[in-house]
C-alpha cells in the first residue's frame, strides 16, 4: 500500500487499537446513566434487568454495527429497516413453509446482500448522493414487503428458530452472544484487514483514496452490503422473540442505528467511527429507555431524547473534529 493511504488510514490505531479518549467518554456516560436511573428505579440494576437492557439493545448494536462501516466509509443508510423487514418475512415465510432453518437463515442473510448491493451500486456506480439512494430504497423495501405478505403478519415461526435466536447460554441471551461476536469480527475487520483501512480512507478522504489506488466503489458496496446483512440478522433476533415477521418490522430502526454510532464517536462526514464506541452508545439507549419506561415515561418523550442525544452528539464531534 503506498503511504498516502496509509497516512490517510492513520486513525485506525488511534481509533481501534484501544480504548480511545471519546470511547472512555462515552463509557461515562453510560455508567452515570446506571447510577441515575439506579437512584431513581431501584429496580433498574438488578441483574434480570440488566440482562434484560443488553437483549434489548442487541438489535440496534447489530444494526448500529453496519450502520458504523457505512458512515466511517462516508456514507449512509436509511434503508435499514425496511430491510430488515424483507429479511423478516421471507425468512418467517419459509420456516413456516417447513424449510430447514439453517437454509431459511442463509435465505434472510441472501436478501440482506440483495438489499446492500443494490444500494452500494447506486452510489458507488450510479454516483447518487447515499442520502438519496437510501431514502428512495426505504419506501421501495417498505412497498415490498407489504406487496409481499399482503400487509399481513406471518405467523407460526417454529420453536427450533426461536430457541436458536430467544434463548440463553449459561444464562446469557443468544443474541447478546451472536451480537459480542459481530462486534469482535467488525473490530478485527477495522483493526486487522485492508478493508478496514480503505473504509477509513475513502471517508477521510476519498480523491486522496483514489490516487493511492483504493478500490473505491467496492469499498463503498461491501460496506452497504454488510450493514444490510446486519440489518437481516437483528431482524431474526426480533422475530425470534416475537414468533412472527410483520411486514411493518424496523420502522425508525435506521435512527436509532445512527444515534448509537453518533454516540459511540463516529462522524457523519465520514472517516471516523468505532466499534466500541458503537456498541456503547446502543447500550446507552437501551438503557435510557429501559429506565424511562421504568418511570413510566411515556414513549414520545422517550423518542425526543433520542433525537436530541443525536443532536448533542453530532455538536460534540463537530467542536472535537480535527483535535488530535
Amino acid at each position: 500500500m503506498s503511504d498516502t493511504t496509509q497516512n490517510a488510514a492513520v486513525p485506525s490505531s488511534k481509533l481501534f487499537g484501544s480504548f480511545s479518549v471519546r470511547d472512555t467518554g462515552t463509557l461515562i456516560g453510560l455508567i452515570a446513566i446506571v447510577v441515575l436511573f439506579g437512584l431513581l428505579a431501584p429496580d433498574f440494576v438488578s441483574q434480570r434487568n440488566l440482562l434484560n437492557i443488553l437483549q434489548q439493545s442487541s438489535i440496534n448494536a447489530c444494526l448500529a454495527l453496519g450502520m458504523t462501516l457505512v458512515i466511517i466509509s462516508g456514507g449512509i443508510d436509511l434503508s435499514v429497516g425496511p430491510t430488515a423487514a424483507i429479511a423478516a418475512v421471507i425468512t418467517a415465510t419459509l420456516l413456516v413453509a417447513g424449510i430447514p432453518v439453517p437454509l431459511a437463515i442463509l435465505a434472510g442473510l441472501g436478501i440482506g446482500v440483495i438489499c446492500g448491493l443494490v444500494n452500494g451500486v447506486l452510489v458507488a456506480y450510479a454516483g447518487l448522493q447515499p442520502f438519496i439512494v437510501t431514502l428512495g430504497t426505504l419506501s421501495t423495501y417498505r412497498a415490498i414487503a407489504l406487496i409481499y405478505t399482503g400487509g399481513n403478519p406471518v405467523l407460526g415461526v417454529p420453536q427450533g428458530f426461536r430457541s436458536l435466536f430467544n434463548g440463553s447460554l449459561l444464562g446469557i441471551p443468544n443474541a447478546v452472544i451472536m451480537v459480542a461476536v459481530v462486534a469482535l469480527l467488525a473490530w478485527m475487520l477495522l483493526k486487522k484487514t485492508p478493508l478496514g483501512e480503505y473504509l477509513l480512507a475513502v471517508g477521510g478522504n476519498e480523491e486522496a483514496a483514489y490516487v493511492a489506488g483504493v478500490p473505491i466503489a467496492v469499498t463503498k458496496i461491501t460496506a452497504y452490503v454488510i450493514s444490510a446483512v446486519l440489518a437481516a440478522l437483528a431482524s431474526m433476533i426480533l422475530i425470534g422473540r416475537l414468533g412472527a415477521a410483520e411486514p411493518i418490522l424496523g420502522n425508525l430502526w435506521e435512527l436509532d442505528a445512527i444515534a448509537a454510532a453518533a454516540i459511540g464517536g463516529a462522524s457523519l462526514m465520514g472517516g471516523k467511527g468505532s466499534v466500541i464506541g458503537t456498541i456503547l452508545g446502543a447500550i446507552i439507549l437501551g438503557a435510557m429507555r429501559n429506565g424511562l419506561t421504568l418511570m413510566n415515561v411515556q414513549a414520545f418523550y422517550q423518542l425526543l431524547a433520542t433525537g436530541l442525544i443525536i443532536l448533542v452528539a453530532m455538536m460534540i464531534d463537530r467542536v472535537t473534529r480535527g483535535r488530535g
